[in-house]
Parts: structure tokens; C-alpha cells; sequence
């Protein structure tokens, strides 16, 4: 197993969608020497770094070396451009109603006219020329054959969306007309030419851009191809993810008893994998069962293998043993983040990475938005989220040395932090819209944030995956 830190790496830059996108349909392997390929987790330090304020080094002596929590994320970053080259993976025509949360591998190109004809854009009636007009008997309903057209004078109810006749004028919605005593349909408002009518190709026209390469597919998106004529979509396929939950401690069923506890991770991380852009394939409950493990991980064809406990160094943290078993690559040994430090980020092939995650639930979550997140955005080229902050309303108690992320709700313009936010907890994030980015030392009342977004709070995109 190859030991993190064993060079300085640059500054990543932001991930570019195009790029992302270009990787996949081009399918390049990995040139000789792709720095991506080797690189190690930029600025990798000692956990023991110097703090704030010339703080002394803690643990000066350890051999273990953690990795800032910003140059973590730009880690998996890389690591996934580099598996996107060696994977050569294909983009996929998916059909509309299993499109949602992928993104768009082709630019959506307008395959008719919008509308395709000349249409009422509300009910009441197509008239032409001046009124009052003498109203035809039958009326124009949406979805029936092209009417006959209107002579000066002639008004004919229609319903919104249907055909417009020619030589219509204008659309008098129902409630601007009214019929005199003499049966004759009169305006109670000025009719201007060609009110109520959507034109042919007024939205666009056969073969305009709907929307570019690199475009998350979202219900609205869904809804403009199938207006424009699409039955599917070329669309980047969803990372595969297996999960490994481990322990003997955990129960599947019923509540806590006899030094047992409930497996809190198997049922919250597939749902949110699946909102960060992943296929969940599996989710298999191993133990604390070193073989059982090494088997899972080595018979896994996913993309990404998630692991949940066993990242430490006790008696029953198989991970670490495992991965010098099967020959990984370290890139992330450690993270300097609370909750969440021992997590851990491994390249086993050069297309297959396994993101190890603490036991405790909210430490997991940090997990999943430091090492899983980036990744699997990298697998999907989803187009990175754009960094915000905010002030936060209460003083937030820093780490000394690490990052801490706290979850918070959003009022106003600014950002609570809640309580029960430790490692074990998930009262917290339960309730939470975001986390809040807090640095070493603590942000005081007022002090800005950067804040990241839970999926579901973003567009709900994610909560839509079955």
C-alpha cells in the first residue's frame, strides 16, 4: 500500500464540465506519467501542524500524516479525472424517465419546431378581422385535425393549445367576449393582431440548442426534450457504488440492546449516494470480518467501494490491512476535519477507488462531502457547486488545529448552527440545510462561512433517484 504525502502536489484547479465531458466520449488512456495518475494529497502534512496563534505541533512524532481538508476534496477531484481517463467508459442513451440527475453527454438540439404550429395560447375565441363576429357552431379543440379557415367577420370558440385556423387575427380570451342580443360575439376590450397566438417555432426552432453538454438533466430538462422530441437522451453514465458496511455491533431491526446499536449507515448512505450521482449496486453487511473483507473488495467491479468503519487502527480496523493486501494506493490517510478524521480515500485499479468512511454517522457525512462527493461529481461531470458563504448567528467553538463542520439551518441571510452535532450524532443533520465550513480556532457571531449544501436542499434532485 502506497504511503500518502510522498510528494508536493499543485494547487487543482476547478473542475471543468466540457473537459469531464470530453474525457468520456474520447476515451484516452492514461498517458505515461499522468501527474493525476500519481499524484499524492496536495500539501500533505504531518497531523501535528503547526495551529493558530503558534500553537505547538501536537503528536510531533506520529508518522501518520492528515491532509487539509481543502486539499482532501481537490484529492478526489483528481483522482476521479484520472479514473474518467482510464475507464474509457461510453456515454449512454438513456430513456427520459431514467435520465433524471444524469448529465447531458450531447448538446440537446431541438428535433421540431416549438411549438410545431401555430397555436391558442388561451381558451376563448379565434376571430378574424374586426368584430363583432358571427360565431360558428362547432369549436377547435387541442389535439384534433387542422380547422378550415376564418372569413372576415367569423369567430370560432378554441381551446388553449389547439390549431389556430388561418387567417385568424387574434385570440379574444373568454372572459374579454360576450354575445348581444343578437347572437353575435362582441369584444369587451380592444383586440390587438395576433394576441393569444403562440407562433410556430416561437420558442425555437428544428435544430436550435436547447441546452449544452454538461447540463444536469433536471425535471424541467425532462420535460423540454420530451416537448422537443425526444423518446431518450446521450447522457454520462451514473458512477457505480457498492457499500460495505462493517461492525459486529450493529443490528438491522429493532432498538439498541445488549452493547448492540442500530446500523444508522445502511440505510442513509445508498439514498444519498444516489443524490450525489451514484448507481448503488450493493449494499452487503460484512462485520468485523477481515477475509469476508478482503473477498468483497476484490470481487467489487464498482467504480467506487464506500466502506463505513474499521479506518482506525484498533483491533477489528480492517481497512487499512486490507488495502496493503491488495496493493492500494493511499492518496487521503487522514483528514484534518472534525468530525470525520480517520476517514480515508484509496486507488485499487486505475478506474476504482474506495472511499473509507468513519462509523460514527455525522463523522460519516463529513466523510461523504470531503472524499465521495467530489469524486463521484468528477465520475458523473456534474458541474461543481458554487462556493458561498454566509454569517453565522451564534459563535462556533473551533478545533484547535482542524476544519470542524457543523450543521446548520438557514434563516434570513444568515446561518444557525445547531447542536448535537457530534461525531455520533445525527440529530443535527437531521435537521440541517447545510454545513457549515468552520476553521481552526472557531468563527465567532457574525463571522462569514463557507457553507455546503445538502443535496436534497439544492433542487431535490437526488431525492428523486429510486
Amino acid at each position: 500500500m502506497t504511503s500518502p504525502g510522498t510528494r508536493a502536489d499543485e494547487e487543482a484547479e476547478d473542475l471543468d464540465v466540457e473537459e469531464a465531458l470530453a474525457l468520456v466520449k474520447e476515451n484516452p488512456g492514461p498517458p505515461h506519467g499522468d501527474p493525476d495518475r500519481t499524484a499524492a494529497p496536495a500539501h500533505a502534512t504531518r497531523h501535528g501542524h503547526p495551529g493558530p496563534h503558534g500553537a505547538p505541533d501536537k503528536q510531533a512524532d506520529s508518522p501518520h500524516r492528515a491532509t487539509p481538508w481543502p486539499a482532501a476534496r481537490a484529492t478526489a477531484e483528481r483522482a476521479a479525472r484520472a479514473a474518467v481517463r482510464a475507464a474509457r467508459r461510453t456515454p449512454l442513451s438513456t430513456p427520459l424517465d431514467a435520465a433524471l440527475g444524469l448529465t447531458l453527454a450531447a448538446p440537446l438540439a431541438a428535433l421540431t419546431d416549438l411549438p410545431s404550429f401555430d397555436t391558442s395560447a388561451m381558451d376563448g375565441w379565434a376571430v378574424a378581422g374586426p368584430g363583432p363576429w358571427t360565431v360558428r357552431d362547432e369549436g377547435v379543440l387541442a389535439g384534433h385535425a387542422e380547422p378550415a379557415p376564418l372569413t372576415d367577420g367569423e369567430a370560432v370558440r378554441i381551446a388553449t393549445g389547439a390549431r389556430i385556423p388561418l387567417d385568424t387575427t387574434a385570440v379574444l380570451r373568454t372572459e374579454h367576449g360576450r354575445t348581444d342580443g343578437k347572437g353575435r360575439l362582441q369584444a369587451t376590450r380592444d383586440v390587438v393582431h395576433g394576441q393569444d397566438i403562440r407562433l410556430r417555432g416561437q420558442e425555437c426552432r428544428s435544430g436550435d440548442q436547447l441546452m449544452p453538454v454538461g447540463t444536469l438533466v433536471t425535471p424541467a430538462v425532462l420535460g423540454l426534450a420530451a416537448a422537443a422530441g425526444y423518446d431518450t437522451l446521450t447522457a454520462v453514465p451514473r458512477p457505480r457504488v457498492d457499500v460495505l458496511v462493517l461492525g459486529d455491533e450493529l443490528l438491522t431491526e429493532g432498538r439498541p440492546r445488549d452493547g448492540l446499536i442500530r446500523d444508522a449507515l445502511g440505510p442513509m448512505l445508498p439514498p444519498w449516494l444516489r443524490a450525489l450521482g451514484a448507481e448503488v449496486r450493493a449494499v452487503r453487511r460484512i462485520g468485523d470480518d477481515a477475509e469476508a473483507l478482503h473477498r468483497a473488495v476484490t470481487a467489487s467491479g464498482a467504480d467506487l467501494i464506500v466502506t463505513t468503519g474499521g479506518t482506525a487502527a484498533g483491533p477489528v480496523d480492517h481497512v487499512h490491512p486490507v488495502l496493503s493486501r491488495v496493493g492500494a494506493e493511499l492518496l487521503v490517510d487522514g483528514v484534518e476535519v472534525r468530525p470525520g478524521h480517520p476517514m480515508l480515500l484509496a486507488r485499487l485499479k486505475d478506474d476504482q477507488h474506495l472511499v473509507g468512511l468513519p462509523g460514527n454517522p455525522l463523522a460519516a457525512v463529513s466523510g461523504l462531502l470531503t472524499l465521495a462527493e467530489p469524486l463521484l461529481r468528477t465520475l458523473a461531470a456534474r458541474p461543481a457547486p458554487e462556493p458561498y458563504t454566509l454569517p453565522l448567528r451564534d459563535a462556533v467553538h473551533g478545533h484547535p488545529y482542524d476544519t470542524r463542520l457543523v450543521p446548520v439551518v438557514l434563516r434570513g441571510d444568515g446561518a444557525v448552527p445547531l447542536h448535537y452535532n457530534g461525531p455520533a450524532m445525527l440529530r443535527g443533520i437531521a435537521a440541517a440545510d447545510a454545513l457549515a465550513v468552520v476553521p481552526p480556532g472557531g468563527s465567532g457571531p457574525g463571522q462569514e462561512a463557507e457553507l455546503l449544501d445538502l443535496p436534497w436542499t439544492t433542487g431535490g434532485i437526488g431525492v428523486c433517484f429510486t
